[in-house]
């Protein structure tokens, strides 16, 4: 059996609307890479140092959280690769990255980081009380999803003939 070889953690709280965009996309990629062996697919939440074990075992990792770049429209997809990541979770937008930041940096310094690593997020429209996504972020789903399983495909593609 092929080993895991990609991992995917969504990240994000649900209580605050489109914070929570990291934790509704699991089902649609769940959904549509459920015949793929080498994926696992966490859900994170805010669970902070928790999920030093799963990044550090990662060899691929995609994380999809809201990403607050600023400056762009709500619901705007945003993709950060390498160490724009780290430098990312310096600019705090809630409580958990913070968390998440403290576990990248936990794996860089045991040297345990992935091979890979890319950030998939979504600009969020409201961070109100709210366990939905916003009509906006809602409606982008399907398209974060597909971001999503198009770099899975590129890796998959790129170690099938590694």
């Amino acid at each position: 059996m092929m080993t895991k070889k990609i991992t995917i953690l969504g990240i994000g709280n649900t209580l605050f609307s489109d914070e929570g965009v990291g934790i509704h996309l699991l089902p649609l990629l769940e959904e549509a890479l459920k015949n793929y062996e080498d994926i696992e697919i966490i859900e994170g939440l805010t669970d902070g140092m928790r999920l030093l074990g799963p990044v550090e075992d990662a060899e691929n990792l995609i994380i999809i959280d809201a990403i607050n770049a600023g400056g762009v429209d709500p619901g705007t997809i945003i993709t950060l690769v390498g160490d724009e990541i780290p430098a990312y979770f310096g600019i705090k937008m809630s409580v958990h990255q913070l968390g998440f930041q403290e576990v990248l940096m936990a794996a860089k310094m045991r040297e345990r980081y992935p091979k890979q690593i890319v950030m998939f997020g979504m600009q969020p429209s409201s961070l109100e009380l709210g366990i939905e996504l916003t009509e906006t972020n809602k409606k982008k789903l399907g398209e974060l999803r597909d971001v999503v399983i198009n770099q899975v495909n590129a890796w998959r593609a790129a170690y099938e003939t590694a």
